[in-house]
């Protein structure tokens, strides 16, 4: 069964028995049974009424089951095998445990439209249908509980049982003749959140550096099964439109895109030319000539179009890859057009005495971009915080002015460096991937679409430097006096590792930009030379931001520091 289930959301469960009697549910209990043969569990001492020599007759049990849901196990047991209630009670327990550790998708098949009051209808029946689903699933574990042991709590507990994430999918016939090889795949064009939403990979770190080649693939790719193990999702990256094809085993990547990406609405599909394509969970064998070196992911450029193709491997099963590897692409793409992508962060910062300013920070993981203007969100002289850019936005110039843009409306925030308590606040609107291990995740929408990709004029630039310790509020900050002095510290790059990836220690990084950058150096290094000359030129503030998140007993208090550098300065202008 893999770790993804997929429910039907066609079906309206309206009776456990329609549950007990679905193929599903003996797939998923067969493939229990083969769990606790491997782990040699006593559990299996549940099934020794329904053996048949090596084996279990988990037809005959599931009867059984159907027994427990209308009478008591004692009166069970005079008109079939006898089972130990205590065993079986912790067989379900387990059992349920089982089921609930699944990644629980919802696929309801339903035709895009643009009529806003056929769209509610469609999203109130599949939240019904998931909901009636849910309460199911939750009363029939309840009603067989209470058969083999009858609970004398007066505690219930509402445990999330049911489908994390419903999928509105349709048809969709791709005019694109270049993805000819990929007709006839579901496509997502909505999805409903049932939070807390919370997804275990199998990784939780992301390694090297995309390479890009220069091959004619995408005539060569072919997706196993796409039928029924592929699921298209069409999303805007800035205003670029991508196709993103993900397999079933990757489906909590794919809902992580619904907190992350504007969905692409069959207007843009039909207006706009896909600009890129990425392939999350692709067998190393059905990736053309493939090298160990593309192992992490791999991106192809052909003739134009960027396809960006992640193999199915365990060490690749973490949102990092699915997000960089399409921002890499985006990057790749603005510096065919001139533009200068940047690895950052940008706000605008309004004071309660009414000044503002638009500061844009420049860094890699964990080099506190996101923290320190958190922390300029909680100082009590600042009104709010608006981020525009959280993690990846592009450089152009408008009418003499440097301009930025977005690329994300939501973020994707390593839960470690945040402030106590900021997750749980959010957690009605998150998905969380692997709270409990480090480098713990969550995504979280911040900002609605049109914000994020309107041109936004910029006052300060700043690298943010996260392993120089000092001492004095007037060295947080400090600015650059020419073009040469900035062009050096933003080219190399250097931050403390925080363990957001598989880099140790003080590293560097061209630009502090892996994702596209490094890989088109030279034409990059051209463009950044323009830019910033450009903002000495118009008065852009160019300089380095001390954030010290990298700086053993600063973790917290060096973003606050810098915040409150930063204020004093817009207060100052």
């Amino acid at each position: 069964m893999g770790r993804s289930v997929i429910i039907d959301g066609s079906i309206v469960y309206t009776d456990s028995s329609e549950i007990l009697s679905n193929p599903g549910f003996e797939k998923l209990l067969r493939e229990y049974i083969d769990f606790l043969k491997e782990k040699n569990s006593p559990l299996l001492r549940t099934l020794e009424a329904f053996r048949i020599g090596e084996e279990y007759n988990v037809r005959h049990f599931i009867e059984y089951l159907h027994l427990l849901t209308l009478r008591d196990v004692k009166e069970i047991t005079t008109i079939i095998n006898y089972v130990n209630p205590e065993d079986l009670a912790k067989f379900i327990e387990s059992f349920y445990s089982f089921w609930r550790n699944k990644h629980r998708f919802m696929i309801k098949r339903e035709s895009y439209t643009i009529d806003n009051a056929r769209k509610t209808s469609i999203v109130f029946t599949a939240t019904m249908i998931a909901e009636e689903f849910k309460n199911l699933v939750r009363n029939l574990y309840r009603t067989i509980m209470k058969n083999i042991e009858p609970d004398n709590s007066n505690i219930v507990r509402q445990l999330p049982s049911g489908a994390q994430v419903t999928f509105l999918v349709d048809s969709f016939d791709c005019n694109d003749e270049r993805f000819c090889n990929f007709s006839n795949i579901p496509m997502v064009w909505g999805a409903i959140f049932d939070p807390p939403v919370i997804f275990y990979t199998r990784s939780n770190k992301r390694k090297g550096v995309l390479p890009v080649v220069e091959r004619n693939v995408l005539s060569d790719l072919k997706l196993p099964n796409k039928e029924k193990d592929w699921y298209l999702i069409p999303i805007l990256v800035a205003d670029l439109l991508m196709f993103v094809y993900v397999n079933k085993e990757f489906l909590s990547h794919a809902a992580g895109l619904g907190n992350l990406f504007q969905f692409a609405n069959i207007m843009d599909l039909k207006k706009k030319e896909v600009s890129g394509a990425l392939i999350f969970g692709l067998p190393v064998e059905n990736i053309p000539d493939y090298q160990e070196k593309w192992k992490n992911g791999v991106i192809f450029k052909d003739q134009g179009l960027y396809i960006g193709v992640i193999p199915a491997l365990d060490e690749n099963d973490y949102f990092g890859y699915m997000k960089k590897t399409l921002l890499t692409m985006h990057n790749l793409i603005r510096i065919d057009q001139g533009k200068l992508p940047v690895h950052g962060s940008m706000a605008r910062i309004v004071l309660k005495n009414g000044k503002s300013a638009v500061a844009m920070f420049v860094g890699d993981s964990g080099a506190g971009k996101s923290e320190t203007l958190d922390a300029l969100n909680r100082l009590e002289e600042v009104a709010y915080v608006d981020v525009i850019i959280d993690d990846m936005g592009s450089l152009d110039i408008v009418n003499g002015k440097v301009v930025a843009y977005g690329t994300e409306t939501g973020a994707f925030v390593r839960l470690d460096d945040l402030p106590p308590g900021y997750a749980y606040y959010t957690m009605d609107r998150s998905i969380f991937m692997n709270p409990d291990k480090i480098n713990a995740r969550v995504i979280v929408p911040f900002n609605n679409y049109k914000e994020v990709i309107t041109p936004t004029p910029i006052d300060f630039f700043l690298y943010a430097n996260n392993y120089t310790e000092v001492k004095n509020d007037e060295d947080r900050i400090v600015f650059f006096d020419n073009l040469d002095d900035a062009i050096q510290v933003f080219s190399a790059g250097k931050r403390m590792s925080k363990g957001t990836t598989s880099e140790e220690g003080m590293t560097e990084s061209y630009f502090a930009n892996p994702f596209g950058a490094v890989q088109r150096k030279e034409e990059h290094h051209k463009i950044a030379e323009i830019f910033l000359k450009k903002m000495f030129e118009t008065g852009v503030r160019v300089g380095e931001i001390r954030t010290m998140l990298g700086v053993e007993g600063y973790e917290k208090e060096g973003t606050y520091l810098a915040a409150k550098a930063l204020y004093k300065i817009v207060e100052r202008m």
